[in-house]
């Protein structure tokens, strides 16, 4: 759950400047109250602030979080299209296996996509680099 939160948030406040609650709601599928619910333990946990008027704001702990659910994200994509899955389906696939791979078989993904230069992980071969 924090994990999808955070990647949200800090989508949100790339685009907008701001996460407000009803478009948590809203992208996520859930009722306001719900996302009430989580924010409220995310701020408990220090990965989000609330601001005046309920705006949403990461915290530097909740920054790293989505910038790390980011990078995964990216990767498990990458490494899906790399084995022949189109673009779209590997970007909804991804959105239940990133959260499920462990950090070895994360890292053996990131050596498979900068082997192939996939241009989607944004990685490169460490001899181009």
């Amino acid at each position: 759950m924090a994990e999808d939160y955070v990647e949200l948030i800090a989508e949100l406040v790339d685009r907008n400047d701001e996460a407000r609650p009803v478009d948590l709601a809203e992208r996520l599928g859930v009722k306001p109250p719900t996302v009430t619910k989580n924010i409220s333990r995310l701020v408990r946990a220090g990965l989000v602030r609330r601001e005046r008027y309920r705006s949403i704001f990461l915290t530097e702990k909740g920054a790293a979080l989505a910038d790390a659910c980011r990078r995964r994200h990216r990767t498990v994509v990458a490494t899906l299209v790399a084995l022949g899955v189109d673009p779209e389906s590997a970007e909804r696939d991804a959105e239940g296996i990133e959260h499920h791979v462990s950090d070895e078989t994360l890292e053996a993904f990131e050596r498979f996509v900068t082997s192939c230069n996939c241009p989607l992980s944004g990685m490169k071969r460490s001899n181009e680099m």
